[in-house]
């Protein structure tokens, strides 16, 4: 098995002295290599070494590039804008399930994030962007489709914060651009 470098730094080398001295006193006989790596990291705020190297692994993962984002099929965007009137509403319910999902993501930037609204509110906020008048059809679909969120009762409804893949995010900006 490979060994990962791992940096070790403490901010007070006197506080790390003391620490270490006070682990070493504890301990009964000579510390073999794995209490002598616990008790390094414990001294600088670690609970054991484990919790040293997932963090450290974590922080790497975390400050690698992000991965690329994912390619957008033009066409699928191009067709989905088709159900859209100029004014940028859903004139009406797309047939293939592709197509509703990505319209639903056009609804879905409309609404205000962070807010909970009644149920007639949100209805209302549906029916500014559709044609049709189905508001339920619509709740349904953002409900079951996980862009929205609503009590068992159905009497609130709440926007999920997350991002839009990468399609959604073209239809929503080309359909900004076609309302300017």
């Amino acid at each position: 098995m490979s060994r990962i470098q791992l940096p070790f730094a403490a901010l007070d080398v006197s506080a790390l002295a003391r620490a270490l001295g006070r682990e070493l006193e504890a301990c009964e006989g000579k510390p073999g290599h794995v209490q002598l790596l616990n008790m390094l990291v414990r001294s600088v705020g670690y609970r054991n070494f484990q919790h040293f190297r997932a963090n450290h692994v974590a922080e790497a993962r975390l400050a690698s590039p992000p991965a690329p984002p994912e390619p957008v099929d033009l066409k699928r965007v191009e067709h989905a804008a088709k159900h859209f009137d100029a004014a940028g509403r859903l004139a009406r319910w797309p047939a293939k399930e592709s197509r509703r999902s990505l319209a639903l993501w056009v609804l879905w930037s409309r609404i205000p994030a962070g807010a909970t609204f009644t149920e007639a509110q949100f209805n209302a906020l549906l029916r500014a962007g559709h044609l049709f008048d189905d508001p339920a059809l619509l709740r349904r679909g953002m409900v079951d489709g996980g862009l929205a969120w609503r009590t068992t009762d159905g009497r609130s409804y709440r926007r999920i914060e997350q991002r839009p893949p990468e399609e959604a995010l073209a239809l929503i900006r080309h359909l900004g651009r076609e309302l300017n």
